[in-house]
């Protein structure tokens, strides 16, 4: 499978977006559309997004009941996106429901992955706050096998989890790794990061990349940049 650059595009109005997307002339990145993006704008603006050449994932990170999960990811499934998602911690049953509900009447569906845990959790906080007192990345690689076990395609996780991800669970099972960040650049919000070189040293299949491309001076150069750090050999 070929590597590639997510953006994320955590903007909250179609207007932003669309200026930002425009400014890519010559290519058509793969984008992210997020919660803050999805409940502002509804469906038409992955429609438009579809509608201009991006690939996307939609990143709502569902997480409910099994039933709910399932009949939400029947009404996605009707969405021309690449990658939808839920939380593993949603349990095996929430995880298979959701793979019935994706999957249209034809047999295809789009990738589904699971979040194991979100980058801004570290082991202090997953022992303080969520009461899992056992290792990080123990908890990762059961999150990862129960995503595997109920028909997943992939997983979120850390980059450097990714390749102990592999190992696990084979290299066709994906790692879609946020937390990245340039090496000259500031970690922000996230605990566990790397940059994009090291990412594809450790072997993720698409990195997300937010603000170090949104918010840069010249956002395209900064894709670029990611491009070339990233998919080159």
């Amino acid at each position: 499978m070929g590597k590639d650059v997510i953006i994320a595009c955590d903007f909250a109005t179609a207007e932003q977006t669309f200026a930002f997307l425009d400014k890519f002339t010559d290519e058509k990145p793969f984008v992210k559309i997020g919660m803050e993006l999805f409940y502002a704008e509804g469906p038409e603006i992955v429609r438009e997004i579809k509608n201009r050449g991006h690939k996307i994932f939609l990143d709502l990170k569902l997480h409910d009941i099994p039933n709910t999960v399932k009949k939400a990811m029947s009404v996605l499934s009707r969405l021309d996106v690449d990658i939808c998602n839920l939380h593993a911690a949603g349990g095996l049953d929430m995880m298979r429901g959701a793979v019935e509900g994706l999957t249209r009447p034809d047999g295809t569906r789009p990738l589904l992955i699971a979040v194991t845990q979100l980058t801004s959790i570290d082991q202090q906080r997953m022992e303080n706050e969520l009461l899992i007192n056992r290792p990080l990345a123990e908890v990762v690689m059961k999150y990862a096998a129960n995503a595997k076990e109920a028909g997943l395609d992939g997983v979120v996780c850390s980059p450097l989890e990714a390749s102990k991800v592999h190992e696990a669970c084979g290299s066709e099972f994906l790692t879609v790794t946020p937390g990245i960040r340039f090496a000259d650049g500031p970690a922000g919000d996230q605990q566990r990061v790397t940059t994009p070189a090291k990412a594809r040293e450790i072997g993720s299949d698409y990195i997300v990349v937010g603000r170090p491309i949104t918010a840069a001076e010249d956002p395209v150069a900064a894709y670029r940049r990611c491009v070339d750090e990233f998919c080159s050999k």
